[in-house]
C-alpha cells in the first residue's frame, strides 16, 4: 500500500531545506499539489534551495514532475536549486522530466502574404488539373463502354435504362413544368412592365419566345437536372463505394461503367431534350397567360408574333445544347460519385462538388455554344 506523502520544509540561513517522503504518485495526486503549494512562497524568498529525494519511497511521473516545478521554480527567481539524494532507480526518470519543455519554440517569421498567394493558386492550378484528368478519364471510360455496347448490343443494360430513363425524365417533368412555367411568367410580366413606357408591349413576346428558346429554357432544365438527378447518382455511387459494392463489381468480372454509369448517361442524354422542350413550352404557356392578363394581349394575337419573331433556327440552338448539357452533368456525377471516401462526410462533399462544377461547366458549355452559334450565324 503507497505511504502517505509528505513534505518538510527547513530555512537553514539562506537555504531552503526540503525533504519529500513518502509516495510522490499519481495515487496522491491531490495531496502532492497541496504540499507543493503550501511551500511556494518559500521558495520564491529563499536564495538557495535543497531538495533531498532520499525520503521518497514511491516515484511516477506525475510526483517528478512537481518536484521538478518546485526546482524550476526556485531557479526562475534567480536562486540556486540543486536536487540531491535521487535513489538509482529514479534517476532516469528525472532526468527526462529536467528536459521537458526546456526550450522554447522559435517564433515562426510571419508569411509573406504574397507567397501564400501564389501558394494558393498553386494549389488552385494542381485541383483544377487533376478534375479535369478525372473527367477525362470517365469520358474516355464512356467511350470504351459505348463501343462495347455496339460490338455486342445485348450487353447494354435495358431495364436500368428504362428504370433511369423513368427516373431523370418522367418524374422530372413536375417540377421542370412549374419552375419553367414561372419562369417565363416573371419573363413576361418584368418585360411588359418596362417595354409599357416605349409603347412596345408586343416586344416581349420576341424576348420570351427567343430567351426560352434558345437560352434559358435549356439552361434552367439542365441546372435542375443537374441538381435533381446528378446529386443523386452521386449520391448513388458514392454509397456503393463506401459499402465496396463497386470493387465486388470488378471482383465479379464486370465493368463498373458499363453497368453502373452508362445507363444513367444515356438516360441523361435522352432524357434532358425531352425536358427541355417541354419545359421551353410551359414557359411560353406562362408567358402568354401572363401576357394575356397582364398586358392585355389575347392567345392570338401573342401566337402569331410569336410566330413572326422566333424561328425553327432558335428551337434547334436550344435543343442541339441538351445533349451536351447532359452528357457534362452525367460524366461530373458519376466520376465525384467514385471518388467518395469511406466517411458520411466525404460523400456530402462530393455530392455538393457535384452539384457545383456540373452547374458551373452548364454555364460555360452554354456560353461557348452561344459563342459558336453566332460564328455559325444561327
Amino acid at each position: 500500500m503507497a505511504t502517505t506523502p509528505q513534505l518538510t520544509a527547513k530555512l537553514t540561513g539562506d537555504t531552503l531545506e526540503l525533504h519529500p517522503g513518502g509516495a510522490w504518485i499519481a495515487a496522491n495526486g491531490a495531496t502532492l499539489e497541496a504540499l507543493s503549494n503550501a511551500v511556494a512562497a518559500q521558495l520564491d524568498s529563499s536564495k538557495a534551495v535543497n531538495l533531498d529525494m532520499s525520503g521518497v519511497r514511491e516515484l511516477d511521473t506525475l510526483g517528478a514532475w512537481l518536484l521538478e516545478k518546485m526546482s524550476r521554480r526556485a531557479a526562475s527567481a534567480g536562486h540556486r536549486a540543486d536536487m540531491v539524494g535521487i535513489a538509482g532507480n529514479y534517476a532516469g526518470l528525472i532526468e527526462e522530466i529536467r528536459q521537458v519543455n526546456r526550450h522554447n519554440p522559435e517564433p515562426q517569421p510571419a508569411p509573406n502574404p504574397v507567397l501564400v498567394k501564389v501558394g494558393e493558386v498553386g494549389r488552385s492550378a494542381v485541383d483544377a488539373t487533376e478534375d479535369v484528368a478525372v473527367f477525362l478519364q470517365m469520358l474516355g471510360s464512356l467511350c470504351l463502354a459505348v463501343f462495347g455496347v455496339l460490338r455486342r448490343p445485348r450487353s447494354l443494360r435495358l431495364t436500368s435504362l428504362v428504370y433511369q430513363f423513368y427516373r431523370v425524365g418522367w418524374q422530372a417533368i413536375p417540377i421542370v413544368v412549374l419552375i419553367t412555367f414561372l419562369i417565363g411568367a416573371i419573363i413576361a410580366q418584368q418585360g411588359i412592365f418596362h417595354f409599357r413606357k416605349f409603347g412596345a408591349d408586343s416586344y416581349v413576346v420576341d424576348m420570351v419566345g427567343i430567351l426560352v428558346l434558345r437560352e434559358l429554357g435549356v439552361l434552367i432544365v439542365a441546372i435542375m437536372v443537374a441538381g435533381r438527378s446528378g446529386s443523386a447518382y452521386t449520391a448513388e455511387l458514392g454509397s456503393m463505394k463506401m459499402r465496396e459494392e463497386i470493387d465486388a463489381l470488378s471482383t465479379m468480372g464486370l465493368d463498373p461503367v458499363e453497368v453502373l454509369i452508362l445507363p444513367r448517361a444515356i438516360a441523361l442524354i435522352c432524357a434532358l431534350p425531352i425536358l427541355t422542350f417541354i419545359g421551353s413550352m410551359a414557359a411560353l404557356y406562362g408567358g402568354g397567360l401572363v401576357a394575356w392578363f397582364y398586358g392585355g394581349m389575347g392567345p392570338a394575337i401573342f401566337i402569331a408574333r410569336l410566330h413572326d419573331a422566333v424561328s425553327v433556327t432558335s428551337f434547334e440552338v436550344g435543343i442541339i445544347k441538351a445533349p451536351f448539357m447532359a452528357l457534362v452533368i452525367g460524366v461530373v456525377a458519376c466520376s465525384e460519385g467514385l471518388r467518395v471516401l469511406g466517411s458520411a462526410e466525404s460523400l456530402g462533399k462530393q455530392t455538393t462538388t457535384s452539384v457545383v462544377k456540373s452547374i458551373f461547366l452548364v454555364i460555360v458549355l452554354d456560353g461557348l455554344f452561344a459563342v459558336f452559334f453566332a460564328s455559325v450565324g444561327m
